[in-house]
């Protein structure tokens, strides 16, 4: 499908950069094959481009492994260590993206490179553009969500002694607005 300018409702081309403060990096994997464990991460950036072309658009973010939040303490210092991010060996993830398919308007398959413990995968988003608006200081904002899921085994995360009770693959969610930059 193509796209334009014209078919996406208040579209602004230019360069945004991701608000931490209206913004979330969220995920869930399951535990004992049972419940879903959910987590998020606390400290990130990034800058979205969007082009003249839609389809040009990009994307690049970073995110501060060590900010890891679970709500347990215990399990977030697990999370931390070797077994799993190895925050210290590897204190960032990365995106950046390759290309944008359009399945609607309003709806994008991203395609990007996720760098997680050294490793680089490539990954799809599924990207709601949520639209275009007027921050409260009068300047512009965009709102996004992306959502894609990971085989954490891919990324050499192998989870040490507790891997097993530890579902594989890891569902991600971004909840992004962003500035105009």
């Amino acid at each position: 499908m193509t796209t334009s300018v014209e078919t996406i409702p208040g579209y602004i081309a230019g360069s945004w950069t991701i608000d931490p403060v209206h913004s979330d990096v969220s995920f869930s994997v399951r535990h004992l094959g049972v419940a879903k464990v959910r987590g998020r991460f606390d400290t990130f950036e990034g800058t979205i481009v969007t082009a003249e072309n839609p389809l040009e658009s990009s994307v690049t973010a970073s995110i501060e492994t060590a900010s890891v939040n679970s709500n347990n303490k215990m399990r977030d210092d697990h999370i931390r260590n070797e077994d799993f991010l190895d925050t210290d060996g590897f204190p960032t993830l990365t995106f950046t993206s390759t290309g944008l398919r359009a399945e609607s308007a309003l709806v994008y398959q991203v395609d990007g490179d996720l760098t997680l413990r050294g490793v680089t995968k490539k990954v799809t988003l599924e990207l709601e553009l949520n639209g275009f608006g007027t921050g409260f200081d009068g300047s512009p904002v965009a709102g996004f969500t992306a959502t894609t899921e990971i085989s954490r085994g891919d990324f050499g995360v192998t989870g040490g002694a507790a891997g097993a009770a530890v579902g594989d693959k890891i569902t991600i969610v971004l909840e992004i607005e962003a500035k105009q930059a």
